[in-house]
């Protein structure tokens, strides 16, 4: 079992106090040496043909006595934190067959390499050229080893080499996992397009050309309907969303309404997803503004060249944990824009339960509770799969951009000296930033938002929030919407939050057999409000067809 930084270090102190101790007590007794450290040696094979920079990582993977067959790949577990240990170092121009040696003793996790339990591993290195992942693994460009077996700790002297390229992914190639899908790629063809629209904002802010991408789902028949205008749900994924699966997501929403599971509606998927992680759609003084990108440039385009309901009544908003979030703020600061959001899972909207954690308490910490007890960053069965302390110091070896921790900073933190988001907590106590989370409060706080400014915002926005979460939601985010709800009724305004008894974050939408039936539900939710005439004429229907069958 591993331990925490904290424990480490408080085992080493009394290891060393007990040590001297002994020596002491026995002078006559040699001094236990230090363990040598791991040193890795990577090579640049023919991958490259010029020189390549980035973050270097190790990865190894303790095999048992089961493991006879030969390891494809080594990577990092993103619930079992401690399944793989990672060594990393920066590496600036890297020449085609040269070496460079890496510590496996500095910047690590769980431990060091030269403390890891004694035994045969499988170990892969890894060349992130554009420090990205934290947030999408190994993408396209990335260099990658092959697979090698050694001793650790131990003499690791033999060159491991970076020999393959991870090629460029096809976007519309399908990643769904539904087979019954799949046949739908080739007739969505014609209904979904591609979005790559050039911000003036965020090119302004980065000084380079910043381009949004996203696909914009048509319903079928759009074509050959050329009078018709379609209500738009703008669309957002979470923490790990891609453009690739948001094409994805994009051609199931297309086969509902195909097969008249969902209502004719325009859906917008914008892939929200920036070198800090997700932006969230916010105007931020790190990421760039986002939110105006969307608002003030992307969606007046959007009305011009597609046949969309150009007024609140047919703009509606949904989305998924960081997505849900994202729809939740933007219905929040632009009530007069939109005419429903639909959040499911959002990110904390509270930041009094910040993944369980009171962030405005004194003292507050994000690592342990006040008993010293971990806090969990997710759970499964009532039971801790991973510690927030673990998830973030993995985190921060595997690289400085796109984490999920610090993708939450650089959205809501202000900017340091060294131009850099201001970190929210110590990352190496867990210490919350009183000032820091002072501006997140000010700035980004939706319940305080909503406390400071209801007077204002009741007109527009009451009753056009409705949020669902489950009540076993694996990252805890049941709790800010209990503290959201409970807000906006002392406020008294509408609500619909609707906890879904037992379900997590990942199972949801499933409603009986369908495991998209979440999204239909709202779908046929948001046409109502953009089609109240339909919703009327349904009622009338039913109560005719109620009034045949008393009849007979």
């Amino acid at each position: 079992m591993m331990h925490s930084t904290r424990s480490y270090r408080w085992r080493r102190a009394h290891n060393f106090l007990a040590a001297v101790a002994t020596i002491v007590a026995t002078p006559r007794l040699p001094a236990q040496r230090a363990p040598a450290p791991v040193v890795f040696h990577v090579s640049l094979g023919h991958a490259s043909a010029t020189s390549v920079s980035g973050r270097l990582l190790v990865f190894a993977r303790l095999l048992g006595p089961a493991d006879t067959t030969p390891v494809a790949a080594v990577n990092m577990d993103q619930i079992d934190t401690h399944a793989t240990a990672i060594a990393a170092q920066e590496v600036a121009h890297l020449e085609p067959g040269a070496t460079v040696e890496l510590d496996a003793d500095v910047s690590v996790f769980p431990e060091p390499f030269s403390q890891l339990a004694p035994g045969r591993y499988a170990v892969q290195v890894v060349l992130d050229r554009d420090h990205s992942y934290n947030y999408t693994g190994r993408g396209p460009g990335d260099l990658v080893s092959g697979v090698t077996e050694v001793e650790l700790p131990g003499d690791v002297s033999e060159p491991l080499t970076l020999a393959t390229v991870v090629p460029e992914s096809n976007p519309l190639q399908p990643l769904s996992n539904v087979p019954a899908l799949k046949p739908a790629y080739a007739a969505a063809k014609a209904d979904i397009h591609p979005i790559d629209f050039a911000s003036a904002a965020l090119s302004s802010f980065w000084g380079r050309p910043v381009v949004l991408h996203g696909w914009v789902v048509t319903p079928p028949g759009y074509a050959t309907h050329p009078g018709e205008r379609y209500p738009t749900v703008y669309y957002t994924q979470g923490f790990g969303g891609s453009l690739r699966s948001l094409h994805d997501v994009g051609v199931a929403r297309w086969e509902e309404m195909k097969t008249g599971q969902s209502p004719p509606m325009i859906w917008v998927g914008v892939d929200q997803s920036s070198p800090g992680g997700t932006s969230e759609f916010v105007n931020s003084v790190n990421d760039g503004p986002w939110g105006q990108a969307l608002i003030a440039e992307l969606i007046p385009e959007l009305e011009r060249r597609y046949r969309m309901d150009a007024k609140p009544s047919g703009r509606l908003l949904t989305g998924h944990s960081s997505g849900g979030w994202a729809a939740l703020w933007l219905q929040v600061n632009y009530p007069k824009l939109f005419g429903g959001a639909w959040p499911t899972s959002p990110d904390p909207s509270d930041f009094h339960d910040f993944l369980g954690i009171d962030l405005y308490a004194p003292g507050a910490n994000v690592y342990r509770k006040p008993d010293g007890t971990p806090w969990p960053l997710a759970r499964a069965n009532g039971q801790m799969l991973v510690s927030i302390e673990d998830y973030a110091r993995r985190e921060v070896v595997v690289g400085a951009y796109g984490g999920q921790m610090a993708s939450f900073e650089w959205a809501f933190s202000p900017r340091g000296a060294d131009g850099r988001p201001l970190a929210m907590f110590d990352r190496t106590t867990g210490a919350v930033d009183p000032a820091v989370i002072a501006y997140w409060k000010e700035h980004y706080d939706v319940a305080e938002r909503l406390r400071r400014h209801w007077s204002e915002l009741r007109r527009d926005l009451d009753g056009r929030i409705h949020l669902t979460v489950g009540t076993a939601d694996n990252f805890h985010l049941d709790g800010a919407a209990h503290r959201l709800e409970a807000t906006m009724k002392a406020l008294g305004a509408k609500t619909d939050f609707r906890y879904v008894e037992g379900r997590g974050h990942f199972d949801l939408y499933t409603i009986g057999d369908d495991p998209w039936g979440l999204y239909k539900r709202i779908a046929w939710e948001m046409y109502a409000v953009a089609r109240p005439e339909a919703k009327r004429a349904g009622r009338r229907q039913r109560s005719a067809g109620d009034a045949r069958r008393q009849l007979r």
